[in-house]
């Protein structure tokens, strides 16, 4: 079946014994073991599993071509899950801009677990390969590299199957934080990724009212065994009506980010002739820097923007206050356009620039968005 098809139907029939075209909300928290006891499979208590969040796993992992997934209660939770899954001492090479959170969580929550967070230029691959460490030389060996592109808030391309040639030749898992292309635009798993996560709070949410996160696998080997002990055992997970909301909402991933792909290219190419802003981040320009390799590994650019505006921070955050149609909002993905001065979001260790906004181009009419953006502009 067709990626549109797969959203539609590949999870209908998962433990759904009813006549209901949309299978119904499970709410229970436990499930009637059978007389003869308990089989392999069975279900019995919802923190293990439950038919909806069954469901969603399910079509996320169809979608992005892997073999199981594993369904959290956020992003960040699902990011932690995958770093829980390491040792203590364990050396992980991240990128220098990766999202806020997983930086945060990386250095601060994981640096009591003793993990050691390095974060290099992932778009420089003899950077990479000179940052992995392959014997005992150096305390701990590199365990796993994690890739973000394109990158939060830079939008920095990432080859990933370079990195993930690379990888595999010292033995390193690697693992692609999809949130933003979705697998609409990118499947890291094709290029050789070992892993994908997703904050599906975003685009397979798609309407700003849900929060969940997931971590779909290559292989059902024993680092997925490990991660499915930390979801159950963590207690990390979404509740069942928000994977059915997730369910919901994936149904119609394919042709929202379709309109995403195609608002977006419109108001980058806007953004890049106004006067106003000095220099477009976005991988469907011929102007980015990764335009290339995100060419020929994504099959549409996205809905993010980030762009730098003439000045600095107070008139950045002007700029985004005299919007009346985008709204004011830090998280993305949503059918609504939002933005941000991204530097007033974000903690220390921020690579963003002080003129840096961040916009989430929505599924509002792009005219109607440029008119917007030329009266906040000035």
């Amino acid at each position: 079946m067709k990626f549109e098809t797969r959203a539609i139907h590949v999870a209908m029939d998962i433990h759904n014994p009813s006549a209901s075209v949309v299978p119904p909300i499970s709410p229970s928290t436990i499930f009637e073991i059978d007389a003869e006891g308990r089989k392999e499979g069975d279900l019995h208590y919802t923190r293990l599993g439950n038919p909806n969040r069954l469901q969603f796993e399910a079509v996320i992992a169809s979608l992005e071509g892997g073999v199981a997934a594993a369904a959290f209660a956020s992003g960040i939770a699902a990011a932690t899950a995958v770093l829980q899954c390491l040792e203590p001492g364990d050396h992980v090479l991240l990128p220098e801009d990766v999202y806020a959170g997983n930086r945060k969580m990386a250095k601060g929550l994981m640096g009591r677990w003793n993990l050691d967070a390095e974060f290099v230029d992932m778009t420089d691959l003899e950077r990479v390969a000179d940052r992995i460490r392959v014997d005992g030389g150096r305390s701990g060996r590199t365990k796993l590299i994690w890739m973000e592109t394109p990158s939060n808030p830079l939008m920095q391309i990432t080859d990933v199957r370079a990195v993930c040639e690379l990888s595999k030749a010292h033995g390193i898992r690697t693992i692609v934080d999809n949130t933003w292309p979705t697998p609409v635009n990118q499947r890291p798993l094709e290029l050789g990724a070992d892993l994908v996560l997703h904050s599906t709070s975003k685009y397979f949410g798609g309407h700003s009212d849900l929060l969940g996160g997931a971590i779909v696998v290559r292989e059902q080997d024993e680092f997925f065994e490990r991660l499915t002990m930390v979801q159950q055992m963590g207690g990390a997970v979404p509740s069942p009506y928000d994977c059915w909301m997730l369910s919901r909402s994936t149904r119609s991933l394919a042709v929202r980010m379709r309109a995403h792909n195609e608002h977006a290219m419109a108001v980058a190419q806007f953004l890049e002739g106004h006067k106003r802003v000095s220099e477009v981040f976005y991988p469907g320009l011929v102007s980015h820097p990764g335009y290339e390799i995100a060419k020929s590994q994504m099959d549409g650019f996205g809905g993010m923007i980030s762009f730098l505006i003439d000045g600095g921070q107070k008139e950045g955050i002007e700029i985004v206050g005299r919007s009346q149609l985008i709204m004011r909002a830090t998280s993305l993905g949503g059918v609504e356009s939002t933005w941000e001065h991204r530097r007033s979001s974000e903690d220390e260790g921020s690579v963003s620039p002080d003129n840096l906004i961040r916009l989430s181009v929505g599924l509002e009419h792009p005219d109607d968005l440029i008119e917007d953006l030329t009266l906040a502009l000035g």
